[in-house]
């Protein structure tokens, strides 16, 4: 059993492993996912085909019950009552106006007529499907084999009207052995209209369900949108269509998602093997020098003088390529080996700057810290001898650090207090990208906030982001933080920066990352130098 704990961990890390892995939860995901959109455009397929057929049921019934209970309503308004040769007329009279209304019918207790008097005995004498307030309603048309006489029909007082099942049918086809049925009794009962008589209530039918379309095992139901609370209507089609429309598509998607899941896998394999191969790289690329540390200056935004730079790592590789920072730091990050690149960089740079850091006492250098040298006080020592040996004051290196690197808020604010009050400044990298709250914010021992690049680019644009910057820089004003604004490209975004109370900016605009013999000449040579801590003007 130790055996095993032992050995799982190198088989996970092993490349082969992870591809494996990879393609295998990839071909789970794609296989699950292809199967949800299957279903779910089937699904959408066969509500859009129901609801249009129901759409023009609907519109037939409300036409067909229009006329019929327009008719009962002229009848009922007229005087003439009993089966008097004048009510004939008048019942011919109307079946003639109305294009719906194929019979129409007087009966009492003692007698009955129709427009057609030889049809007189299809006047139906049981009891309605539906009786209202007003209307009552036959509907069952299923006995009936003769589009032209099964009859639809609507009573009012002594009167009913009628119109054939045909003139129903002939809106829309029905799918075979489907029908439409009319719901009454809140959904305990469910008369035929159109097609056979379907078993009811179906398996999970609720008569107040919200979804129109239900889908069961073997039916699909789809309950159309009435105004009539009386009663709903339902058609019901066997779900035989859907069945042969899914398996192609679903046979189609399986070997595609497999390839798919084939292709990730092998990328797993490739970026793995790349990875373990930049790892080794970058190993051997500290032991031979070739990471280097450019120099991003930071300019007064008024006055146009360069008050300090950023230190940035580089790897130029022997070929002169330069692999980029977004590869190689959160490889290191990950191998421990950011540790030796930060005590590289404090190291180089105060080599490279110290005599000019010496002349000038008011400049500064910011090094980005890592979240795990945040965490630990590990760096406050190895910069405390270094800033000894090249006689360079504390105030001279600040330290950058992002919202993403504040792990333990409590812990990090311990540390950074700690370099803080030997002299260093602390500064927020990229703020508005993190998570670091207003609340924590105000307990940590900061200095200045860094807006993100981003939100500099929307200045001036209708993007959704235009806003973040003035707002942070407002409440950095509010918490007695100076703000420096990073990627400054236009003169324009300089000035409205500058205009909303930024004092310092980076870009380039003002410089590229330079390296510190372009930097030092820079200062040296006086270009409108007029150096200034950043805390001059709190």
């Amino acid at each position: 059993m130790p055996a095993t704990r032992e050995t799982l961990p190198a088989w996970f890390h092993r490349p082969w492993s992870q591809a494996l892995l990879a393609a295998s939860l990839s071909a789970l995901l794609l296989l699950g996912g292809s199967l949800a959109v299957v279903v779910h455009q089937v699904r959408q397929q066969e509500s859009e085909q129901m609801n249009a057929q129901g759409q023009r049921f609907l519109e037939r019934l409300e036409q067909l019950f229009g006329q019929l209970r327009e008719g009962l309503d002229v009848l009922e308004a007229q005087p003439l009552r009993g089966c008097s040769g004048q009510m004939i007329e008048t019942l011919q009279q109307l079946s003639f106006s109305y294009r719906f209304i194929y019979s129409a019918f007087y009966t009492d207790p003692t007698e009955s007529c129709s427009n057609w008097p030889r049809q007189d005995s299809q006047l139906s004498y049981r009891e309605p499907d539906i009786r209202g307030p007003t209307y009552s309603y036959w509907l069952n048309t299923s006995t009936e084999p003769n589009d032209n006489l099964a009859a639809l029909m609507l009573g009012r007082g002594n009167f009913r009207v009628s119109t054939s099942r045909g003139h129903l049918s002939d809106v829309v086809e029905l799918p075979p052995d489907a029908s439409l049925l009319v719901v009454v009794n809140h959904g305990r009962r469910a008369i035929p209209v159109l097609g056979p008589l379907q078993a009811w209530p179906p398996q999970g039918w609720t008569s107040r369900g919200r979804d129109p379309l239900l889908i069961t095992d073997r039916e699909l139901i789809y309950r159309m949108p009435t105004s009539t609370p009386e009663y709903q209507l339902v058609m019901v089609a066997p779900r035989s269509a859907m069945q042969l429309r899914f398996n192609p598509l679903w046979w189609w998607l399986l070997p595609a998602s497999l390839v798919v899941a084939a292709c990730i896998g092998g990328l797993v394999l490739q970026l793995a093997r790349q990875r373990q191969s930049l790892n080794g790289e970058l190993q051997g690329a500290l032991r031979r020098g070739e990471l280097q540390v450019f120099y991003q200056p930071i300019f007064d935004l008024r006055s146009r003088q360069c008050v300090g730079a950023e230190a940035l790592v580089r790897w130029r590789r022997p070929d002169g390529t330069l692999t980029s920072p977004d590869l190689f730091i959160p490889l290191a990050e990950d191998t421990g080996q950011i540790r030796q690149i930060t005590d590289f960089v404090l190291q180089r740079l105060l080599e490279q700057l110290g005599p000019l850091l010496r002349a000038n006492p008011q400049l500064y250098i910011s090094v980005n810290l890592a979240a795990c040298d945040v965490m630990v006080p590990r760096v406050g020592e190895v910069i405390s001898r270094l800033l000894r040996a090249y006689r360079v004051a504390p105030r001279q290196i600040a330290f950058e650090v992002t919202e993403r690197g504040l792990i333990d808020v409590v812990v990090a604010r311990d540390n950074l207090q700690a370099l803080r009050s030997v002299g260093h400044q602390v500064l927020i990298d990229d703020f508005g990208t993190g998570y670091c709250s207003l609340a924590y914010l105000q307990t940590l021992p900061v200095d200045c906030l860094k807006i993100d690049k981003a939100f500099i680019d929307a200045l001036g644009h209708d993007a959704a982001s235009s806003g973040v910057a003035p707002h942070i820089i407002r409440m950095a004003h509010a918490l007695q933080l100076r703000v420096i604004a990073e990627g400054i490209e236009h003169e324009s975004q300089a000035m409205l920066l500058s205009s909303e109370g930024v004092s310092y900016g980076q870009g380039w605009l003002f410089a590229q990352a330079l390296t510190a013999m372009q930097f030092v000449e820079m200062i040296t040579r006086g270009r409108r130098l007029g150096v200034r801590r950043l805390d001059d003007e709190a």
